[in-house]
């Protein structure tokens, strides 16, 4: 399920959304009201209610929401009732620890490749994934259709290996490279810059 004009910040929510919705199912929780989700996210019932109603909103007015069926019509709209292939290109330290992190596969995203330059790598297995040449990144992944990849290489290389991805289809980036990637209208890219976040977060630290 998707709608058009719904505005980015409005997407980004509902994963956390359906996280929390998840921790009240494992807690033994059936239905919850706006006022009570909106108390557990640090937001506005009205602000929920108004992220609900871009896709038709869900529930009844006064008896709350039925916490399974929600968190189903959200994973439906979010595209999250399948396992999505995704692969690694750069395996240093940071590329590594995203190949040995197993909350990926519990979450519907499966790690099936990896690339990079070294020789060094090239060839070792690491977290059940065998490391390819980064020559071989057309040759692997366009007969595989595979949609998503994270970009884990320098900088200077960052764009050049998001232009090859989207030439063989690739349209979600996760970008963490420290570098604004360029990319057509269709592709999607998320940067993920930890340094950024803490720069944002000194600015309340001040005296």
């Amino acid at each position: 399920m998707k709608c058009e004009n719904v505005p980015e910040i409005v997407v980004a929510r509902l994963p956390l959304y359906v996280q929390k919705l998840n921790q009240l199912l494992r807690e033994g929780k059936g239905t919850i009201s706006s006022e009570e989700l909106g108390e557990l996210l640090n937001m506005s019932s009205s602000q929920i209610r108004r992220d609900f109603a871009y896709f038709g909103g869900f529930g009844k007015k006064g008896s709350g929401y039925e916490i399974i069926s929600l968190m189903e019509s959200l994973r439906e709209i979010l595209n999250l009732n399948q396992i999505w292939k995704m692969l690694v290109v750069g395996v240093g330290h940071l590329g590594q620890a995203l190949l040995h992190y197993n909350g990926f596969l519990r979450k519907g995203f499966e790690i099936v490749a990896a690339f990079d330059s070294s020789a060094d790598i090239i060839g070792k297995k690491i977290g059940g994934v065998v490391v390819r040449d980064i020559e071989e990144l057309e040759k692997y992944i366009c007969p595989e259709k595979i949609k998503i990849a994270a970009i884990t290489v320098p900088a200077e290389h960052a764009q050049a290996v998001c232009d090859r991805l989207v030439n063989c289809g690739v349209k979600a980036i996760l970008n963490y490279a420290p570098v604004t990637l360029q990319v057509p209208e269709g592709v999607k890219v998320s940067r993920i810059d930890p340094v950024l976040s803490l720069q944002t977060m000194t600015y309340y630290l001040q005296d």
